[in-house]
């Protein structure tokens, strides 16, 4: 099916979001890629032409809100009215909080939060003329449930959640048309684990399981088609979440256990490697890690309203076994007497 619309993908020059540029030019979007790095920007936009869309790329910091801003009306003249707007730039630090410095932990705040306030104001100041358009925050499961070693990135996710919830009030007052819809990842194999800079003494790595970019890219597809409020992926995220939501100090001493060493290999760090913290890195990343061997190609996904009515009939189940168990046993009391 060729849609002929128009998606701006922030994060678009590698791992998630050029895997998601690469889904919509499937789908004949034309795609509006903005990142830093202006050669790996290039090359996303020649693989969306490639696969029968039209692209145009912008480089841009997400925490730059009027660079964003200016990017904007560059698409928008080049290539129509956007769409779709997806939210998918980040940065992170592997390390204690200890052994952060309170420079490090603002500027991942400053791109995986605030750029994804910025990347919807950008929309919905131009969205808000039309009255419809479609918003797609990344998540992550770790947006519900924080581990150790990415305090910075958790907060960040957990604040991204928590501006969307607040925003979407706002939308359903004003009677709009603009949809908003999260969708919370499981670990992917992206170059991520590569370019973050790591205070840890070996290599880092997603908390397996993991799974391809594709299966995550496809997600952000289905999100801008039907919006659910969020949309869970994986059953890695679908456990993360409702096992906080019901066991959260148990969930803390497991990851007091594990959440160390999951996130590292057995190879030591090295030392000196340049990180894209606060640049691009000029590595030739593409749009997977260095992690194919391990991840998965296919992901279950669930709405988080399905969830909550599964949590629902699960609880009233529970309790009507209660009621009926005590029931019993009130009965066998009886008799005894």
């Amino acid at each position: 099916m060729k849609d002929g619309k128009t998606v701006v993908i922030t994060g678009a020059s590698a791992g998630l979001g050029r895997a998601a540029a690469q889904a919509f030019a499937r789908r004949g979007w034309r795609v509006g890629a903005v990142a830093r790095g202006q050669e790996r920007l290039q090359e996303t936009c020649r693989e969306v032409e490639e696969l029968g869309g039209q692209a145009v790329w912008v480089a841009a910091d997400v925490s730059d809100a009027d660079a964003l801003d200016r990017a904007a009306e560059i698409f928008e003249q080049r290539l129509g009215p956007i769409d779709v707007w997806v939210n998918s730039a980040m940065v992170t630090v592997f390390s204690p909080v200890a052994e952060m410095s309170p420079a490090e932990f603002q500027r991942v705040v400053n791109v995986t939060l605030m750029g994804q306030v910025h990347g919807t104001m950008t929309a919905l100041k131009r969205m808000r003329r039309r009255n419809r358009g479609t918003i797609v925050q990344v998540g992550s499961a770790l947006a519900w449930r924080a581990i150790p070693l990415q305090s910075a990135y958790c907060a960040a996710k957990h604040g991204v959640r928590a501006f969307t919830d607040s925003l979407r009030s706002e939308l359903l007052h004003e009677g709009s048309k603009i949809r908003l819809t999260m969708v919370q990842m499981p670990a992917v194999n992206t170059p991520q684990f590569d370019w973050a800079r790591n205070r840890m003494p070996h290599k880092v790595q997603p908390m397996p399981p993991i799974f391809q970019p594709e299966v995550a890219a496809g997600a952000i597809v289905r999100a801008a088609e039907t919006a659910p409020r969020e949309l869970w992926v994986g059953r890695s995220s679908i456990t993360a979440i409702l096992g906080n939501l019901f066991f959260p100090s148990y969930v803390d001493r497991l990851l007091a256990k594990s959440g160390f060493s999951g996130q590292q290999t057995d190879e030591p760090a090295q030392q000196n490697r340049a990180d894209n913290l606060y640049g691009p890195v000029s590595e030739p990343f593409g749009a997977h890690g260095r992690f194919d061997r391990r991840a998965q190609s296919w992901a279950v996904t669930v709405r988080q309203n399905t969830a909550e009515r599964f949590m629902v009939a699960g609880a009233a189940t529970l309790l009507a076994s209660a009621l009926v168990l005590g029931g019993v046993q009130l009965r066998r009391r009886l008799a005894a007497r």
